[in-house]
Parts: structure tokens; sequence; C-alpha cells
């Protein structure tokens, strides 16, 4: 008499949405462990010191991202400043141009860091630096020495990425145990009734 009385589409749709959150807790345990890794092949990429060339594209980018690069800067655009870092770790903006390299390539350089705002001039040439995630183009160019009398930009760093999937993860499987708490208090409720 009692199974009669429990609503089955609903609790049909609550159980399918608690086995989505379930399914969704359990991929991003799976991102946590991609990500490790990715964060270690980033971390191994520092301390290889041959030069990769220019990633020409998004997908190029991330496999040599934290790797040292030389470009040719042919023609410089007017000085963009984003807030960022310096190498001591104090905030304030960091330089960045966009280029065209000497082959038609796209670059972003990242030329320094000060802490105004004002615009900096730098004419282009030959540069090397490290390898970084572009916002407009594949990539950017952490300059290795500051340009156009910045000081020293905070160097890109595989740490700063975050990785917090444990924390997603485990919001997915709250969600799931509260939704089957409300729906267990809600239909006892109603077969008390």
């Amino acid at each position: 008499m009692t199974l009669k009385r429990i609503p089955i589409i609903p609790t049909l749709l609550v159980l399918a949405a608690v086995g989505v959150m379930v399914r969704l807790g359990f991929w991003q345990l799976d991102r946590l462990h991609q990500k490790a890794l990715l964060q270690q092949r980033y971390a191994a990429a520092q301390g290889m010191n041959a030069d990769v060339p220019w990633p020409r594209t998004k997908a190029d980018a991330e496999q040599l991202l934290f790797r040292h690069s030389r470009i040719d800067c042919r023609a410089p655009a007017a000085d963009q400043p984003l807030s960022g870092r310096n190498a001591k770790g104090e905030s304030g903006w960091s330089h960045m141009v966009a280029c065209t390299l000497a082959d038609g390539g796209k670059a972003e350089i990242v030329l320094g860091w000060s802490r105004d705002f004002a615009p900096r001039q730098w004419a282009g040439g030959a540069i090397g630096g490290i390898v970084a995630e572009g916002i407009a183009a594949p990539a950017r160019l952490f300059v290795d020495a500051p340009l156009a009398g910045l000081e020293a930009n905070a160097r890109p760093d595989p740490k700063d990425l975050p990785n917090n999937h444990l924390s997603y993860a485990f919001q997915w499987f709250l969600f799931a145990a509260t939704a089957l708490v409300i729906y267990g208090l809600a239909l006892r409720k109603r077969l008390s009734a």
C-alpha cells in the first residue's frame, strides 16, 4: 500500500538528477588527476634549456607552455597595461604589446612591470623569454630581461594554475546528498499525511 503512494515520476527525476550530480563529482575527481599531471609536465618544462619554436596555434601553445622561445618582433602595437606582479610579488602593471612577427605570425610580449599605468614605447626586435598562455594571440612571451625601462615581471609559474577540482567534486557529492535528504523528508511528510 505504501509503494502506491510514492510518486513514480518525481522519484525517478530526483534519482536521475542525483545520478548526474554523482557523475559530475567523479568527473571532477578525474580532472583533479589530469590537472596534477599537467602541472607536473609544466614544472618539468621549466627545467628544459633548449629553445622551442614559437607556437602558431592555441593547441601548439598548450604543448609549449613554460618553455623558452625566441622571436623577432617586427611591428609592436601600443602598450596594453594589465594588472600583474613583479619579481618581488608586488602588485602593479604588466606592460604587454601585441606583436607581428617577421614571418607574419602573432605574439603578445610582456615587456616588464611598473607601478604606474603610463604606456611604454618599444621599437621591437629579437627577444627571448618564457612561453605563457596568450590572451588574444596563441601565446604570450614573458621576456627574460625587462624592456622599455620597466622592472622584471613575475615569471609564469605552473604552481599558479588552480587545481580546485577536489572542492568541486565535494560540492557535487554534497548537492546529491542534499537532494536525497530533501526528497526523503518530502516523501516522509507525504506518506505520514
